[in-house]
């Protein structure tokens, strides 16, 4: 999670003035993605509240939902530099993050020099990252967590900001190696990606199959971007909030819920901080994202799914009875109204 954004001043009229100039950028992005992407207002917002937080995103859904067209889309609108890596079982980690090769100068000496690959970039899209090898894996895992690789020893820093889309199909799991705990936890939001709806997938088909396309331009550069990052982690949290969130990521913990509590049985292991961390963020970047300059309880409960159903997991009791972490977070939070 990208603790490293430009600060903000504290004064509350600095904070409100900034907020307001973030809203119209924000607005802009959000109407200039809306004109290639369709019937995925729910995705792009979540994606949106992603990057604003500083963090990375895992895009779930079935092949053809658009995943790739909107992290390209939102590469553009944002002014990054973006770059797309498919992810394959013989794919090594220095095809991802770079490697030393030998040079001869003029002069007939040599010397190593690094070649930087893919993950040199401020927008990385890691299409079906399952499928890489777990040594890969673990290499991009590194990147995502602290902003930098090492190769040969060498530290090299990636350009700023920097985050990580990666997508998974749900589906077909051959030949492929789910994400291990750890990483897991380093992507901020599981946004799930579904189909859209009948009049959504009608202009799909009228605007996306004609002679020309809708193309889309920069509307917010990489500078813009990292001072409203810095202000969200200006924005003020009501105690109210806070609560709710405490509340809310200890009830998904089977340890620390009231005797009696049958979703104990339910529930193999539970969110851990970096999931109270993640909706601090994220409230606050919803909040703005729909000009507002405070977060509530509603973003907290909206919110919930995404940043929890990849940070816990169910008994196998629980998946046998037909199960499913979403609907225990559904449960959860019919719980907290």
């Amino acid at each position: 999670m990208n603790t490293n954004t430009p600060g903000v001043s504290q004064d509350p009229e600095e904070i409100v003035k900034a907020s307001e100039e973030a809203m119209a950028a924000i607005i802009k992005a959000r109407q200039e993605v809306a004109r290639v992407i369709f019937g995925q207002e729910s995705v792009v917002e979540r994606t949106l509240v992603t990057i604003l937080s500083g963090g990375h995103g895992l895009l779930v859904g079935v092949p053809g939902l658009a995943k790739t067209k909107l992290v390209e889309t939102l590469g553009t609108v944002l002014g990054l530099d973006a770059r797309r890596i498919q992810f394959t079982p013989d794919l090594m980690p220095s095809d991802i993050l770079g490697s030393e090769v030998m040079e001869e100068g003029p002069d007939g000496s040599r010397a190593f020099r690094f070649l930087q690959g893919p993950v040199f970039a401020q927008l990385l899209m890691a299409d079906e990252i399952n499928r890489a090898s777990p040594r890969t894996q673990s290499a991009l895992l590194q990147s995502m967590q602290e902003y930098h690789v090492t190769i040969a020893g060498h530290r090299h820093d990636l350009p700023r900001p920097f985050h990580v889309l990666a997508t998974q199909n749900p589906l077909e799991q051959e030949g492929t190696y789910p994400l291990p705990e750890a990483q897991l936890d380093r992507f901020l939001m599981q946004i799930d990606v579904h189909y859209p709806d009948l009049e959504a997938e009608r202009r799909i088909l009228l605007e996306t199959t004609g002679a020309e396309e809708a193309a889309v331009s920069a509307v917010v550069g990489a500078e813009e971007l990292m001072r409203i990052q810095g202000l969200v982690r200006q924005i003020p949290v009501g105690e109210a909030v806070i609560e709710a969130i405490l509340r809310l990521v200890r009830a998904a913990r089977p340890d620390q819920m009231e005797a009696g509590n049958p979703l104990s049985d339910l529930i193999a292991w539970g969110p851990g901080p970096r999931a109270s961390q993640a909706l601090m963020l994220t409230v606050r970047a919803r909040a703005l994202l729909d000009g507002r300059l405070a977060p509530s309880i509603e973003d907290v409960f909206a919110l919930a799914e995404p940043v929890l159903q990849h940070r816990m997991a169910l008994t196998f009791a629980a998946r046998a009875d037909g199960q499913t972490v979403p609907g225990i977070i559904r449960t959860i939070v019919e719980r907290q109204l």
